[in-house]
């Protein structure tokens, strides 16, 4: 159990910067845990992996408004920074970043960080604008805290090559740690989102994980038609006939384009929209 201490909040990039390279000045290496807040066992996950690699740790909580679009829900994005904070402590979260938007994109601001085609795939496509926003926070955080790692979440895998690509195009020092998907007991993985499901919604949502195994299942037997796995999948959610389905798709996890057969690491990527909800879903082949 890591040892429960003051959580130190800091709320400007100069502190931040400040923070971090105190750390290093006592011989310690920085993990920076990037979150847009409303944690739960998922992020508590990524929070632990950095502890465990020794790491000084600190988790940004900002709801970034440039990987939203103008009719998705920045507004009623959950939002819980007593619970979060607490939740960090309890993993041994050292510090805790939560800055204003402000303080992330002053008024003159008009600098973004663009990934090119690579940004344009999969929630890219279907949320023009998205992987932007996401580039440009996470570089936004990668040079104020300087950190030798940055831990994320596999269940955006997607946001993962993004990411990928970021540190190695522009030559960030930090290197991204990727964490396996943290699921509910029934199979439903861990969203922020998924409080806005009612029962019923939940219910629905499960034919993703679903089609997550089956695609898992038909690999392991010897399958590798990337089409074939693909309908297999939609097959499962057309099962809840109310699911939107935006994708299901087999592709290469480093440029996010489709491909005629899986090999080791594909991924294969599911979204769709239970409701009004927006969820996503993937396994590593």
């Amino acid at each position: 159990m890591p040892v429960l201490q003051k959580l130190e909040t800091l709320t400007t990039i100069a502190d931040l910067r400040a923070w971090s390279r105190a750390q290093r000045s006592r011989g310690r290496s920085v993990g920076l845990v990037p979150t847009m807040g409303a944690l739960h066992a998922g992020h508590h996950s990524l929070m632990e992996r950095a502890v465990a690699a020794g790491d000084s740790v600190i988790v940004s909580i900002f709801v970034n408004p440039t990987q939203f679009g103008p009719k998705e829900d920045f507004a009623r994005y959950p939002r819980s920074f007593d619970a979060d904070c607490e939740l960090a402590r309890t993993a041994g979260v050292e510090a805790i970043f939560a800055p204003t938007v402000e303080e992330m994109y002053p008024t003159s601001a008009s600098t973004y960080v663009d990934v090119g085609t690579l940004g344009e795939q999969l929630d890219g496509l279907a949320r023009p604008g998205h992987f932007r926003g996401v580039a440009t926070i996470v570089a936004k955080l990668l040079i104020a805290a300087e950190p030798e790692h940055a831990y994320f979440g596999q269940k955006d895998a997607a946001q993962v090559s993004v990411l990928r690509k970021l540190v190695r195009d522009m030559a960030f020092a930090t290197e991204l740690v990727v964490c396996p998907i943290v699921r509910e007991a029934d199979g439903l993985a861990l969203s922020s989102r998924n409080a806005y499901l009612s029962a019923a919604e939940r219910k629905q949502a499960l034919v993703l994980s679903q089609s997550v195994r089956r695609v898992e299942n038909l690999y392991e037997r010897g399958e590798r038609s990337a089409r074939l796995l693909e309908s297999a999948a939609l097959a499962v959610i057309a099962s809840e006939p109310e699911i939107d389905v935006e994708y299901a798709t087999v592709v290469d996890w480093a440029t996010l384009l489709s491909i005629d057969n899986a090999v080791p690491g594909t991924l294969f990527a599911v979204a769709a929209r239970v409701g009004t909800t927006r969820l996503i879903d993937n396994t590593i082949l």
